[in-house]
């Protein structure tokens, strides 16, 4: 593989930067480089600007206003997003959904959704997770049993992130319990203003409002809302996962946190020199380094195979578990390299209109924060522990 970008591949990345100098926003950049919350406003002006540019939807075909990228010049976009402090694009419409709709939905599916997705008309969130399915997703209890012309559906799902804001919630649903659990299931669209629809919040450890827990309280679905065939659900959740889990190796997202690790280890000191030329702690930043060139180039050849137009098998679950520890590791140097003023925990230094004195470095807050939030890095999207069973199954058929 030729890890030299071409002519054409340089032009394109220095069309994305001139782009970014003239388009992004310039406080949404210092938020996100400053890892501070970002609101719903702030995603959806940027969405918007991306809109206009056509840049917004790069899984999709052209056919249903997509971009056509090569799996290399979406490489580079987003590692040029990460340098310039782009917000994290809410993949659960553009990149999840989406691509479902367009692989297995109907054509009516399509003209409704699809336009709407693009236009930000409709914010989606994810329904997987259950109490006690969670890795274990083929385990999920909520049913949904045909009534005339529609679904009626009731049960609970857990850890719906951004559900506060959804419009629109994709959830997988049990339709049948005669058969093997993974053999019932199917794939709802469920429009989040029905009627026995029921958000209530989980406040995670930093202080944060990201996750919820979502009732089903005999909500009516229509027939039309189902995805592709009945009970073939799981086809479609596999097919979705394999987008989720490569986009969770995060590895652009890795590169912005490392040279922000070595920024700061630069201004902070120990016995009177720059942290960052502490023998064991450069050691540390360098061994990390290396794990995530290791990585980059492996997210390279992984998508360059499937260059053509396919989707990543088993490998991004080996991206998914690298990935993922990489990026806790790099949190975990930030962490230490605060030292003792990562310990008090001052929430109120991570609001938005936050103007009063740091109890130390302005980043030391929003850094714990990140760091606790981050653990979940190697749960969600499958743990890593279910990853590394998938990959000694499929890839090394163990």
């Amino acid at each position: 593989m030729n890890i030299n970008y071409t002519a054409e591949e340089l032009a394109f990345r220095d069309e994305v930067r001139a782009f970014l100098d003239d388009k992004l926003p310039a406080d949404i950049a210092e938020k996100v480089k400053g890892l501070r919350k970002l609101s719903k406003e702030d995603h959806q002006r940027w969405q918007k600007i991306l809109s206009a540019q056509g840049w917004y939807a790069t899984h999709w075909p052209a056919e249903h206003g997509g971009v056509e990228w090569s799996a290399v010049q979406k490489h580079i976009w987003d590692e040029e997003s990460c340098r310039y402090g782009v917000p994290r694009t809410i993949p659960f419409g553009v990149n999840m959904v989406a691509p479902v709709i367009i692989k297995f939905g109907n054509e009516q599916q399509k003209q409704q959704y699809l336009p709407r997705i693009l236009s930000g008309e409709d914010w989606w969130c994810q329904g997987y997770s259950e109490p006690g399915a969670g890795s274990d997703l083929a385990s999920l209890k909520t049913r949904a049993v045909r009534d005339g012309d529609h679904y009626i559906v009731n049960g609970q799902k857990t850890w719906t992130t951004l559900g506060q804001h959804a419009d629109m919630i994709f959830c997988l649903v049990r339709t049948n319990t005669e058969v093997k659990a993974q053999e019932g299931i199917s794939f709802l669209l469920i429009d989040m203003n029905t009627p026995g629809i029921t958000v209530r919040p989980i406040i995670t450890l930093d202080g944060e409002h990201e996750v919820n827990e979502v009732f089903f309280e005999d909500v009516k679905v229509p027939l039309a809302n189902l995805v592709g065939e009945e009970d073939k659900g799981w086809t479609y959740a596999k097919y979705l996962l394999t987008y989720e889990r490569t986009g969770l190796a995060g590895i652009g997202l890795s590169k912005a946190a490392l040279g922000h690790l070595k920024s700061l280890a630069s201004r902070r000191l120990k016995h009177g020199r720059p942290l960052i030329e502490d023998t064991g702690f450069s050691q540390r930043i360098a061994q990390v380094e290396i794990d995530l060139m290791a990585a980059a180039i492996s997210n390279l050849r992984i998508i360059a195979s499937v260059e053509g137009g396919g989707v990543p098998g088993a490998e991004s679950s080996m991206l998914k578990v690298r990935g993922t520890e990489i990026r806790q590791t790099i949190n975990d140097l930030a962490r230490r390299a605060i030292g003792p003023y990562a310990i008090p925990f001052i929430e109120e230094e991570l609001a938005l209109d936050f103007d009063g004195d740091y109890l130390s470095d302005e980043y030391a807050a929003p850094l714990s924060a990140h760091y606790f939030n981050n653990r979940k890095l190697s749960i969600f999207g499958g743990s890593n522990e279910i990853q590394k069973n998938i990959v000694s199954k499929m890839i090394l058929g163990l």
